[in-house]
This record gives structure tokens, sequence and C-alpha cells, in this order.
């Protein structure tokens, strides 16, 4: 099954000349969907990557994350944005092309020996799993890997994450 023709281009989204991918159309395809979570988890496997927790960045993280958490029989932490978790928070602010922003994940989830293994849908300039990794890397977790449904290539995000098995199932 071709995963990529399940991936909806939907142009001049959010702004003018921005080819938006859209993961909708998958996630609504039950067969579709089922195929991209059992070869996230066989590459996974391949690659040797058994995390004590998966960990997905907000929000479309989570959506792939926990299945892939299941099949590999880790635990699941979520990374959010501020304000969104009830508890005490690590954070990590980061740049971004106009601003910064923030990421948050409670204290209380993961401890500086936990083999970790962050996942979102897409990476694209790689801000933000950068971001992820370094804060898991301030609480003293591993980072195994990382695991993307869509790789943006033309945008460079791969080159600013640790030096970790990067999978990725499409790219563009």
């Amino acid at each position: 099954m071709d995963i990529k023709e399940l991936i909806r281009d939907i142009p001049d989204f959010p702004q003018p000349g921005i080819m938006f991918r859209d993961i909708t159309t998958l996630l609504s395809h039950g067969e579709g969907l089922r195929h991209t979570i059992d070869t996230l988890t066989q590459k996974c496997q391949m690659a040797g990557l058994v995390p004590d927790y998966v960990v997905g960045m907000e929000s479309r993280g989570f959506l792939f994350g926990v299945p892939l958490a299941y099949h590999l029989e880790a635990g699941f932490v979520p990374v959010r944005k501020p304000g969104k978790l009830p508890g005490a928070v690590h954070q990590i602010e980061y740049d971004l092309e106009y601003g910064t922003d923030s990421l948050e994940i409670h204290q209380d989830a993961l401890q500086n020996h936990h083999r970790v293994l962050i996942v979102d849908d897409l990476i694209a300039t790689g801000g933000t799993a950068k971001a992820t990794a370094d804060l898991l890397e301030k609480i003293g977790c591993e980072i195994l890997g990382f695991a993307f449904i869509i790789e943006l290539v033309g945008l460079g995000g791969r080159e600013k994450l640790p030096d970790v098995p990067i999978i990725s199932l499409v790219d563009y």
C-alpha cells in the first residue's frame, strides 16, 4: 500500500505558497491507518529501537505515538504546548522563524535513565523535534530515535537532530 496516496495535498494553506500535507485522509482510511502503524512498528523494530517510552508531540504526534507505543510494549508520554498539563512541568523554549515557542512535559513523567523514541506526524525544519529532544536530554533521558510519517526533505530538519536512527515513511 502506498501511504503517500492517502495523504491529501492542500495548496496555499496556511498561507500562499505552502503545500500542506493533510493526514486526515490517511487517518480516516482504516486499512491505510493500520498499514501505517504496522509499517512504523516494523521499521522501529528492524532498527532495534526498544524504548521504555514513546514521546509524542502535540497534537498529531499523539495520534501515531499511542498505537506505536502499544505495539512496542512501551508507555506513552505527551509533550504539550504551555498551559495544557495540570501538574508541575519541565519546559523548554525554542526559536521559530519569527519568535519563540515552548514545550512542556510533566516532571514526573520520565526519569534520567529512561530510553525514549520521539514520534510526530511530520518533520519539516526540525525545530519542534529538536526542542523535544533537548527537553528530554535535559531530564537525562536517552534518545533512541525519531519516527515520522512524513519528512519534508528539502527543509533540512533531519540535520538538526541528534545522531540516532530517524525513520520516515513518506518523503516529499
